[in-house]
């Protein structure tokens, strides 16, 4: 295949990759999404999703870590890097015995790299950060009428889409040795949208006389966010390289106004509103990779984000009647742990196409970062495994698919139980566009 060609194909898949995901929803229906600024998305790329998402300590000139921003000096000087990704899950949800499956797709994240001048480098990306998208119901028995004798119930309905998006620049500098160090600015908006309609009904019948609670809370979210990235690698022999990394992420309070509306049939409506109702963590995260004959790669993070204490909005009611409070008990510590494994049969330039291919393995573990009426929200693992597989002769770029398997386990038993298959395909592109030709 000629060289343009395969240029072109490979921005053809990407263009692609970004147009299907736009017709998509955000990429969930759970229920845990109600609660705090969503689920928590997965900042994993292509050449590590399938290895648990470990990040701290991985960097070459062929990847694009956003995670770790250090990374960025060890861009190829000859390449224009160019990364993204498609996810598709399929869920099924558990509660005593009731089912439900679902299927969400998603784009992933879309990236850039190259680098400015020896030992620096650059890049720009998107990655969706929190997914808000649900819809649920509950109905409950609250008494008899006294003249029909019909059971009176009470049916609240919950919806909820938004979430947060994340589009950052990052830039990369070796300084001296082997140090690397970096950072990542982010512009992070979206929307916080989230429903209650209740309704009432006598025997089989809808009953418009009762006065239902609606209400509802919205809020366009507009901030920023700084991530400090270091990395150093530690030559341990000739056939072994140890590299160690670190990040940190400043956490800040965010000025967006969140307003709740509470309406009945009858039009009697009440809006409150508030100001400074949402922060994010302090985020600290380390790990190390270790490299062996450049065909075994070896990995572990940890990381914690230290949401508790931090505000969040939430609507109470008494006898003096409802009001809209800024609250700093709604959220957990999270802590993760991330483990992962490569392997590539021979890392020098060969025409074997199975010599070229990568082997991924991976697992990780996050505690909930959020309460859920007093108790903690679910816990979430996950076991991975992928593949990446050349695209050209030279190796560079890369076709990358993986499958992971995710469970969300609440704490009570009478609570849903989550468990996805999730398959993720994406392309690196990553082709000489920078290299000077001679002529003899």
């Amino acid at each position: 295949m000629k060289s343009t060609n395969r240029h072109l194909l490979c921005l053809f898949f990407l263009l692609g990759l970004s147009a299907g995901a736009k017709a998509q929803s955000n990429g969930t229906n759970s229920s845990y999404s109600r609660y705090g600024l969503g689920l928590l998305q997965d900042q994993s790329q292509g050449f590590n999703r399938g290895m648990g998402g470990v990040a701290q300590g991985l960097a070459g000139g062929s990847i694009v870590n956003m995670q770790n921003p250090a990374s960025y000096s060890r861009i190829d000087s000859l390449t224009f890097l160019m990364d993204a990704s498609l996810g598709m899950s399929f869920g099924r949800y558990k509660q005593g015995g009731n089912t439900l499956n679902v299927r969400n797709a998603t784009l992933e994240y879309v990236n850039t790299a190259f680098r400015l001048r020896r030992g620096m480098g650059m890049s720009i990306g998107y990655v969706p950060f929190t997914a808000i998208g649900y819809n649920f119901s509950h109905t409950t028995n609250v008494g008899t009428n006294a003249d029909s004798q019909k059971d009176i119930t009470t049916t609240n309905t919950y919806n909820g889409d938004g979430g947060l998006h994340r589009l950052y620049v990052g830039w990369g500098w070796n300084p001296f040795a082997d140090l690397s160090i970096g950072v990542n600015a982010s512009y992070v908006w979206g929307q916080y949208n989230h429903t209650r309609t209740q309704s009432f009904s006598e025997g089989s019948t809808t009953n418009s006389s009762y006065s239902g609670q609606n209400m509802a809370w919205k809020s366009s979210i507009r901030t920023y966010e700084i991530d400090l990235g270091v990395q150093y690698p530690i030559r341990l022999g000739k056939q072994d390289l140890l590299t160690v990394g670190a990040t940190v992420g400043l956490g800040h309070g965010i000025g967006s106004r969140v307003e709740m509306t509470r309406f009945t049939p009858n039009a009697d409506t009440l809006r409150l509103s508030t100001h400074n109702a949402f922060e994010l963590p302090y985020t600290i995260a380390a790990g190390a990779s270790w490299q062996h004959r450049q065909r075994w790669t070896v990995a572990a993070d940890y990381e914690m984000q230290r949401w508790e204490g931090l505000k969040s909005p939430l609507a109470t009611s008494s006898d003096a009647g409802y009001s809209l409070e800024v609250r700093t008990d709604q959220y957990l510590t999270r802590h993760s742990v991330r483990l992962g494994l490569e392997y590539q049969r021979n890392p020098n330039p060969t025409n074997k196409f199975r010599d070229r291919i990568r082997y991924r393995l991976g697992a990780n573990y996050h505690t909930p970062y959020v309460r859920l009426a007093g108790t903690d929200g679910p816990t979430q693992y996950s076991l991975t495994a992928g593949v990446a597989l050349p695209l050209t002769n030279s190796g560079r770029s890369m076709l990358n698919l993986g499958v992971e398997w995710m469970r969300r386990q609440p704490a009570l038993s009478a609570q849903i139980t989550e468990n996805y298959l999730m398959l993720h395909v994406g392309i690196t592109f990553n082709e000489r566009w920078f290299m000077k030709w001679r002529i003899e």
